[in-house]
């Protein structure tokens, strides 16, 4: 088994609360400076610039994870990843008819745009990508299980947007591969104020939104190699697959 060094949540310049430095390009230098082997590409709603940071990632030896941290109904935020270019589209097919048509405010909210290599703006989103789309969290876990991917409740200890602080709990019925925490909390610290969860694995990501943040907090993995379904295994523990706590 190897040991791999993972963020799964970053956002970019499509997403509007990130800085307008956070392009493909800056991310994967930034990725290879800190030395992580996996990283998840997670723009509010859209995963419409994840494919151009996987192409400039396979040339670095850095692993992508393409998806987008959804905002369920009850405004509860969950990271959902794709295995393959096929189930990316249909993720994006899903989001596009379930986004509601509330315009961006640039001014308000910032640019929400997606670039090319040579970080020429090829496309903006109209539609403002963090309002809640029209689907319930477990509606959206039973749409990223039908199409084969990962699926994560984000930030679970935050007091806002978390799937705790919308529902109160997290029910019994939801299947998920993981839970995320914040870098503002251990494991240990948010089991003793949740023993109700002792049975899930956890991960921790930087939530980056600027540069300097990429890498900053990391999950490191222990599997045979990188791919995705390794990496499905070892969010749920599984063959010798694990996180490393």
């Amino acid at each position: 088994m190897n040991t791999y060094q993972a963020d799964l949540h970053i956002h970019t310049i499509l997403s509007p609360c990130g800085d307008l430095q956070m392009s493909p390009k800056n991310i994967i230098a930034e990725a290879a400076k800190k030395g992580l082997d996996i990283i998840g590409i997670t723009d509010h709603n859209s995963t419409r610039q994840s494919r151009l940071i996987k192409k400039l990632g396979e040339k670095e030896g850095i692993f992508v994870l393409c998806g987008a941290e959804l905002t369920s109904k009850e405004e509860a935020h969950c990271l959902v990843f794709m295995p393959d270019d096929e189930s990316l589209a249909l993720l994006q097919a899903f989001l596009d008819t379930n986004l509601p048509n509330i315009q961006n405010d640039v001014n308000q909210f910032g640019y929400q745009v997606c670039v090319d290599e040579k970080e020429n703006i090829v496309f903006e989103e109209p539609r403002l990508l963090i309002s809640a789309i029209n689907k319930s969290i477990k509606e959206i876990q039973e749409l990223t299980y039908s199409l084969g991917g990962i699926f994560i409740p984000a930030h679970v200890n935050r007091p806002r947007y978390s799937i705790i602080s919308q529902l109160g709990f997290i029910p019994d019925d939801l299947l998920v591969d993981a839970l995320e925490l914040s870098r503002h909390i251990t494991r240990a610290e948010f089991i003793k104020q949740n023993r109700y969860l002792e049975k899930y694995n956890f991960i921790s990501n930087s939530d980056a939104h600027f540069v300097n943040d990429v890498g900053a907090v990391n999950t490191l993995l222990q599997m045979e190699m990188r791919s995705f379904e390794e990496l499905k295994m070892a969010l749920n523990g599984l063959d010798g697959r694990k996180i490393i706590y």
